[in-house]
């Protein structure tokens, strides 16, 4: 390495901090240092509130759907009720014959 000392940069990647050794007559990388890790514990605490309020989440969603079904279900039962009542008191007429196209 002694023979290289004048032909190598020493670089840091700004964004990262990986350490780089360049030779500059070639411009081939001599050597990666990975930049260091941070090594950051999961906060527990803080999944667990993410995990009960998503449980929250998806039972408010169910109850909202449930809801909606039962009013959707009594909806049509109206709806059936009043398309009845219309063509309860209209008289029904001969069927209509069917044609064939054939």
């Amino acid at each position: 390495m002694s023979k290289h000392k004048g032909k190598t940069v020493e670089v840091v990647c700004p964004c990262c901090g990986a350490r780089l050794e360049v030779d500059t007559e070639l411009g081939k990388i001599l050597f990666h240092e990975p930049p260091p890790r941070t090594s950051k514990a999961p906060d527990l605490n803080q999944a667990s509130e993410l995990l009960k309020k998503e449980a929250e989440r998806r039972e408010s969603l169910f109850k909202h759907s449930a809801e909606e079904e039962k009013i959707k279900s009594e909806l049509l039962e109206r709806r059936f009720k009043e398309a009845f009542e219309k063509t309860k008191d209209t008289p029904t007429g001969p069927p209509l014959k069917e044609i064939d196209l054939d």
